[in-house]
């Protein structure tokens, strides 16, 4: 569940910062507050379960932050902080930042789903890939504008729609 509230917050930070111009305000105020409730709902269900686990005894998973966990987050603050200046140095457009961050958090998604043993985070990681990629090819482009709501919106929805759906389906399954 920790890592499910980390995706929240993330998916919801990726809201907050890419809901602008092009989007007219109530657009942007509907899909802030959205992300906002979605993020407070995985938030309920994180208390929920750490709740659920004090009172039974059960064993959290440190495992799952080992050696192999600690070299993809270290790969993917290189890559990150790296790919920013290497687009900064080619002069990318702005937006194609919000794409490179999409693209490697996407990937890192990917690369731990079998460190993990956890296919759920495959699929989300693969969308914020492809959303990072499309977000890329569109940076140069005439609709550049709308590269943040591409690759920073919806990968922000999609991290707080498999947030939800796996914590409902962790807490339902620990409630039964």
């Amino acid at each position: 569940m920790t890592g499910l509230l980390i995706g929240a917050v993330f998916g919801a930070v990726f809201v907050f910062v890419n809901t602008h111009d092009p989007l007219n305000g109530t657009a942007v105020l509907l899909l802030r507050v959205a992300a906002g409730l979605a993020a407070a709902a995985v938030l309920v269900m994180w208390f929920t379960t750490v709740r659920g686990e004090r009172e039974s005894g059960g064993a959290s998973k440190g495992a799952m932050y080992g050696r192999g966990y600690l070299a993809v987050v270290a790969a993917e603050a290189i890559l990150l902080f790296g790919g920013l200046r290497v687009l900064g140095a080619l002069e990318a457009p702005e937006q194609a930042n919000v794409a490179w961050v999409a693209l490697v958090v996407g990937v890192h998604f990917v690369v731990l789903a079998p460190i993990w043993k956890s296919w759920d985070i495959a699929v989300p990681g693969t969308v914020l890939t492809l959303l990072g990629v499309a977000g890329l090819a569109l940076a140069p482009t005439s609709v550049a504008a709308w590269v943040p709501f591409l690759s920073g919106v919806l990968s922000g929805i999609v991290l707080l729609a498999a947030a939800l759906a796996v914590g409902w389906r962790t807490v339902a399954a620990r409630t039964n």
